[in-house]
């Protein structure tokens, strides 16, 4: 193994560097990977393979894979096969692009961060050089580096071109060679949890009409796009009365109705173009195809759609065979569906109980054992008593399905409300563990006397471990749980100060929470981000519960309501969440009632409205090195039901028509 730089092939360290390394990062060899490096570069094998359109000598990654063993094998997943000649002097910045894809890099390395040499010590530096975007001293630093004028700022900074790299890699074809301004400032902003999903993901609904596809769909949006995965629904029946403009009757469903078969197969191949553009164009993660697909033609359809584009597919169907549940669904949805613009029950009733068995004629449940055994799917028997689980592929699916095991459609309400007005509200201080008012005190009896009032069966109080709320549910006089997660934001530095000295102190802290409260994050604190992610547990036991009452603080009390709303991340941090005042949210069909009940026992006004940004003040707070954000904006759910486009299926042949043979 050569030792100096004077001993490697100038003309192959040329090829592949675009340029003469600096001595100090070519010396030795106190790292697996610069062994490796060293090694194949003493070969002048004028042999490379090609992923994309960036090259690396064969050699290098035969001899990386025999030094590194396993974590040098994932390398080759992504190569084709066959070898290609050198190309005549590639650039730094091409070989360094398109080598590999640096989503998967970031994974490699987090996964292997620290380790420096082969059973040695572990170095701290290395996750700190991940991040910087300079040359890590782990995994596979010296043979992929970051383009010229990028940083990192997560290990997963490729994330958000992961729709057009999986189709590229998967056809073999040419990385993108970037984006410009114009493009990079219409995409859309995705959380953390965006990034945990490698390729876009289409959940397909299945099941016969009032079964509650719409309920979970919408329900599931919400939830997705709470925790920051970009969701949409696409509704197939929005499609179908854009082309139908007035329902006549149950015949229209009838399966040998030739004329309105085609017209849905038509309207199917529309939502899924509006598919396709959300997932591959918008920056979208998740699409709900909410349809009932009750065919395994349709179903195909779906499956070669997917897999043309590189999307995932998961399907939930759903199963109910009580015709209570049935009746109550098309009670409480269907009359006020814009298919019966007369709302006559009975008619209601009649007709759609006719097309249910329209739908009937032709259905196709799920094979688990034979057809469909190779899906990713989950089956939801009678509305939660049953889970059929089968072939999860990834973290996730994984969400969803325990999302869909958790919730319920019993009646209930749950009851948010903070605590009482406290000794540092009355300060204007924020955070701290004081105790209550005397004011504080007489609202906690207030509540008390609601509570009795209410009657409510088997209610559960839950509050935080601090003390006001503590006192609160005190008064109450009944059992209840502590939350350490339901703790008030974490305010950092700024802890036990009012507004008035963090400006004073922190004036440019205080500057970049207003440029951008949802994702600021308080030295050594938390931001609105993170404590969206600290709740998740508290949603998936709310959802599981019946009635509840939650004694909480403002800015858990706002994720919580954001949730339930289903408000964005500009709207979260500026709900009001009044002292002394009780929300008593009621889950209806597709969303939540709230009535906002006042005890009239006065307090301190401890909201501060959105503040407007003026251009002079941005200068200041524009540095992304002063930016503690946990991640990046997800997208509310508020307008999440994507309307047809306004693009007619009968102007030419396009791919999906081809796919279902449609004459055109």
């Amino acid at each position: 193994m050569p030792s100096s730089p004077s001993r490697r092939s100038p003309s192959l360290r040329s090829r592949l560097r675009g340029g003469k390394p600096s001595s100090s990062r070519w010396a030795g060899a106190g790292t697996p990977v610069r062994a490796a490096r060293a090694a194949c570069m003493s070969r002048r094998r004028e042999c490379a393979v090609r992923p994309g359109s960036g090259w690396v000598p064969l050699r290098a990654l035969q001899r990386s894979r025999s030094i590194l063993g396993a974590a040098a094998a994932p390398l080759l997943l992504f190569l084709p096969a066959r070898p290609s000649p050198l190309p005549p002097r590639p650039s730094a910045r091409s070989f360094s692009r398109d080598l590999f894809p640096r989503c998967f890099i970031g994974r490699w390395a987090a996964a292997n961060r620290g380790v420096t040499k082969a059973g040695g010590a572990r170095r701290g530096r290395c996750r700190s050089h991940l991040h910087a975007g300079r040359a890590w001293s782990c995994g596979v630093a010296p043979f992929f580096r970051p383009l010229a004028g990028e940083r990192f700022t997560s290990h997963l900074h490729a994330a958000r071109r992961r729709g057009a790299m999986a189709a590229v890699y998967r056809h073999g074809g040419s990385a993108p060679r970037g984006r410009t301004g114009a493009q990079r400032g219409g995409e859309k902003k995705c959380s953390w949890a965006s990034y945990m999903t490698n390729s876009p993901t289409l959940i397909v609904m299945i099941g016969l009409p009032a079964r509650g596809k719409t309920y979970v769909s919408k329900k599931l949006t919400r939830y997705l796009n709470w925790i920051g995965v970009p969701t949409r629904v696409f509704n197939l029946g929005v499609y179908r009365r854009e082309a139908v403009k007035s329902y006549k009757s149950y015949d229209f469903f009838r399966h040998d109705n030739k004329e309105a078969m085609e017209i849905r197969k038509r309207c199917a191949l529309v939502a899924l173009q509006d598919v396709k553009a959300y997932l591959l164009e918008e920056c979208g993660q998740i699409a709900v195809f909410d349809a009932t697909n009750t065919t395994r033609e349709r179903r195909d359809l779906i499956l070669n759609f997917a897999k043309e584009n590189a999307f995932k597919v998961f399907f939930v169907e759903s199963v109910c065979d009580d015709p209570e549940v049935i009746a109550a669904n098309i009670l409480e949805v269907k009359v006020s569906s814009p298919d019966y613009p007369e709302r006559n029950r009975e008619n209601v009733m009649d007709d759609f109980l006719k097309r249910i068995e329209c739908y009937k004629v032709t259905y196709q449940p799920l094979d688990p054992d034979e057809y469909d055994k190779d899906l990713s799917f989950i089956k939801v028997i009678n509305v939660g008593q049953r889970f059929l689980v089968n072939r999860v592929q990834d973290y996730i699916q994984s969400k969803i399905v325990y999302y869909l095991m958790n919730i319920h459609v019993q009646p209930r309400t749950i009851y948010l409300c903070r605590h009482g007005e406290s000794e540092y509200n009355l300060l204007g201080k924020i955070g701290g563990d004081s105790g209550l008012s005397p004011r504080g005190k007489q609202f906690a009896q207030a509540l008390k006397k609601f509570i009795e009032e209410q009657e409510i069966v088997e209610l559960k109080v839950w509050t935080s471990q601090l003390k006001r709320t503590i006192q609160t549910a005190e008064s109450l006089g009944v059992t209840y749980e502590q939350w350490k997660i339901l703790n008030e934001i974490d305010a950092g530095v700024c802890e036990e100060m009012t507004y008035a000295e963090i400006e004073a102190k922190y004036p440019d802290e205080f500057a970049l929470r207003d440029q951008e409260k949802y994702l600021y994050r308080y030295p050594g604190g938390e931001s609105y981000q993170d404590l969206v992610q600290r709740l998740e547990p508290v949603i998936m036991e709310l959802e599981r519960q019946g009635n509840v009452l939650v004694i909480s603080h403002q800015a858990v009390m706002r994720c919580l309501l954001a949730y339930f709303l289903d408000k964005s991340a500009d709207e979260l941090p500026y709900l009001r969440c009044p002292l002394h005042a009780i929300l008593k949210l009621t889950p209806v069909a597709y969303g939540c009632k709230v009535e906002t009940i006042s005890l009239n026992v006065e307090a301190v006004n401890t909201h501060r409205d959105k503040p407007s940004l003026n251009s002079s003040c941005l200068p200041m707070i524009q540095s992304p090195g002063r930016m503690r954000r946990s991640s990046l904006t997800p997208l509310a759910s508020a307008a999440t039901e994507q309307r047809p486009r306004h693009h007619s299926v009968g102007s030419g042949p396009t791919d999906l028509q081809r796919l279902a043979g449609l004459e055109v």
